[in-house]
Parts: C-alpha cells; structure tokens; sequence
C-alpha cells in the first residue's frame, strides 16, 4: 500500500490533468481523509505547484461547513500533497438523473448555498460542476460541500483575467470568451447547468455547451424544455432560463438568491391550494344535512 507521510493511500477518488485525489487512512487519528497529490509530471512546474499549494491555503482560509475542509500540507518525493476531510456520499455527478424531482431541487439549492460562501469570500470558482460538489450523508438531509479550488479566483481579480479556465459544458459565455471580465454570475450559470442536469440527467446544451449556447442565442432557440414527466413548477423552468441566460444581468444576482429560488418555487408547488369558495368536502356534508333534514321532515309528517 503506498504512503504519503504518515498516511496509507487506499482508493483513488479522481483524477484530472493536474491531480489525483485518494482516500487514505490517518493511523494516528484513525480517520479516513482525503488527500491531494500534484501529478509526478507537473511536480517541477514552479507557477503549477504554486497554483496547487494556493489552493490548499484558500481552502484552509474559508472555514464553513460547507467548504471542504484542509487538515495538513506535505512533500513527499518532492511531490506536493494536501490533506482534506473525507466526504463519505460521493459526488453530485453520481445522482444526476437519479433522485426525484424535488430532490434535485433540494441539492441544486444546496450547491448554491455552497457557492454562496466562496462569493462572500471574495472567491469566484470557476469550475462548478457535479463532480466538485460532494454529498455530506453524514448530516440530515444530506448536504452539499463545494470541493476542487484548482480554478478558483479572487472576485477582485476576475475581471483582468486572460487564460480561459474551466469545464466547457458549465462554462458561461463570458467567462470563456473573456468579454470584459466576470464575476460571481458565471458560477450561476454554472449552477444552472448542475440543476438541469440533477433534474433530466443530461445538461442542457450537450457536452460542448458554450459553442451550443451561442449558436442557440443567434437562432433564437430556446432552453430545452423540462420533461413533463418530471411534474416541477412552472416558476422552477423559469428560475433555470435566468440563470442559463447569456446575459450575466439576466440571471439571479447571487448564487443564494438562485438557491432561494428553487427553494420557493418548489415549496409553492407543494403547498396545498386554499380557496375561499366551498370545497367539495363541504358541499357533500350540505347535501347530506339536506337529505337527512328532508327524510326527518317526511317521516314527521306522516
């Protein structure tokens, strides 16, 4: 079995061009962790590494529940690691088009929420996907934790970025073209494609996403419907428009006021309907007092 530090690799999680991330055994704390190891071939890249330990330090900075968590930071052949909690549930790409409707709502919400606070920490993310978002199932409900700040950026910087960075298919049209910058929005957007996908179990512009999306815009072809099997509120297709719209100034403002929404929307749905007319309750129990006052009367007048 091999050993970073003092802790014993076990299953791989993932890997992506820059990392891979294992679950491993802590025998002094008798845990199980997460740990993150820079790739062998990227190792001796200065601005890499760099970019790789300056993600272990903003996960270490944003303390929330709701965040993954940073426990501890080696070398080990000369191959940078980093130490997170454990997140027993796995990720939100394995129940995409497989939970209910409201299901679906309620961890896309809860994603959100997530998001919302790397944005109140003046972080942008950059590469919010099913897959960085991973499901506590320790807690009740379950909640949803935002992982990988591989991509992520301050807020404050966004706007001069140069270098396109992220998933194509949850990628905003402005923070792939690089019009003029971006700010919290295009993980909105992102937010939205996460939804859609929870709901159908497919995004919504295929896996190209961008090139679709502004094809799409030009045609004037709208957002592919919901499936009418899924039986969500008409408001909840409404909210996924906004926050999938081309136009940063067309979606939700925040990441929380998109969670809110799908929230609302679905409680609204659910929430039974109150009438100030008569309820077909109340006109049966009429019929049945007229009934049985008109066979006391009839009896009476025998």
């Amino acid at each position: 079995m091999q050993k970073l530090g003092r802790y014993l690799l076990e299953d791989r999680l993932g890997a992506g061009s820059f990392a891979t991330v294992w679950r491993a055994y802590d025998p002094e704390l008798d845990t199980d962790v997460a740990v993150k190891v820079l790739a062998d071939n990227w190792a001796s890249n200065a601005d890499v590494r760099q970019r790789f330990l300056a993600e272990a330090r903003l996960l270490r900075r944003i303390s929330s529940p709701r965040v993954v968590r940073v426990h501890d930071v080696g070398v080990q052949d000369d191959r940078p690691y980093f130490v997170m909690d454990y997140v027993r549930g796995g990720t939100l790409a394995e129940k995409t088009g497989h939970c209910r409707p409201a299901e679906a709502l309620r961890l896309a919400a809860e994603a959100g929420y997530a998001v919302q606070v790397l944005h109140d920490a003046g972080v942008v993310h950059r590469d919010v996907k099913p897959s960085n978002l991973l499901l506590d199932v320790g807690r009740t409900p379950a909640a949803v934790l935002v992982a990988d700040l591989g991509s992520a950026k301050q807020l404050a910087d966004a706007s001069g970025l140069t270098v396109t960075t992220g998933t194509p298919a949850y990628m905003a049209p402005e923070q792939a073209f690089q019009t003029g910058g971006f700010d919290g929005r295009a993980d909105v957007y992102a937010l939205g494609v996460v939804a859609f996908e929870l709901l159908t179990g497919r995004k919504p512009f295929g896996p190209g996403g961008l090139t679709v999306h502004v094809t799409q815009q030009a045609s004037s072809t709208p957002l592919p419907a919901l499936p009418g099997e899924l039986g969500v509120a008409e408001g909840i297709e409404t909210t996924l428009r906004a926050a999938l719209s081309v136009e940063p100034d067309e979606r939700p403002r925040t990441a929380q006021a998109f969670a809110d929404a799908l929230l609302s929307r679905e409680e609204e749905e659910r929430a039974p309907v109150r009438s100030s007319g008569p309820t077909r309750l109340m006109v049966w129990l009429a019929a049945v007092v007229v009934f049985l006052a008109t066979t006391v009367l009839t009896w009476l007048s025998r």
